[in-house]
């Protein structure tokens, strides 16, 4: 993104990424925890962002890791133990939806593991170290996937375990539950749901929030 400030601390229509996203999961009847993985000198800064938090809803402030999947094992020791359902999610998608949440809940709670995806829109080669293309895969078989990602909790600490013993670092949550055999299921998401990265999602979102303000 080029700033010192992190990305989900970006403020955009007067509130930071971070709170705007927040607000979503807020939105969610049957959330009842959320845990925050930040950088160790930003955590008191969001502790005071969130100094109002509703009182029936359990908040944790935990220290990130040098990868995601660090961070979130982080969080997951934080995980309120009646607990049934863990959705992880980017800090920086603050359009997603409640309903979304809600539907790749209700997936998850039946199948075990679900994630929010949308059809890949491009065309994916996939290319050789030599940036020679080796193969162009069917596009109709591709989906982006998204957060939420969202499991049963049992599942996801036997994923997140599994991982940990093998010395395996996944790029998302759900590869490391399909790398034990478990099935995770796709939910249709949203092109809206977007994940803030460069300089140009900022101006994007800037825009998103304009419009939904009017």
């Amino acid at each position: 993104m080029g700033s010192q400030v992190p990305k989900h601390l970006l403020k955009v229509a007067g509130k930071s990424i971070l709170e705007h996203t927040v607000s979503k999961f807020l939105q969610t009847p049957k959330v009842s925890q959320i845990i925050i993985a930040t950088s160790k000198s930003y955590m008191d800064e969001i502790r005071d962002v969130f100094s109002d938090f509703p009182d029936n809803i359990d908040l944790r402030i935990v220290e990130g890791g040098s990868e995601r999947q660090y961070s979130i094992n982080n969080a997951l020791k934080e995980v309120l133990s009646d607990i049934p359902l863990v959705a992880i999610h980017d800090a920086v998608r603050p359009f997603i939806r409640p309903e979304l949440i809600e539907d790749c809940c209700a997936v998850a709670e039946k199948e075990g593991g679900a994630i929010l995806a949308v059809p890949a829109k491009d065309t994916i080669k996939r290319v050789s170290k030599e940036k020679v293309i080796v193969e162009t895969p069917d596009r109709s078989a591709l989906w982006q996937a998204q957060t939420p990602q969202v499991f049963k909790k049992e599942l996801l600490f036997k994923a997140y375990q599994s991982a940990i013993d093998d010395g395996f670092v996944g790029t998302d949550d759900a590869s490391l539950v399909e790398r034990i055999g478990e099935k995770v299921m796709i939910v249709s998401g949203d092109r809206e749901n977007l994940k803030i990265t460069y300089p140009v999602d900022l101006k994007i979102a800037e825009f998103m929030f304009g419009e939904s303000n009017e």
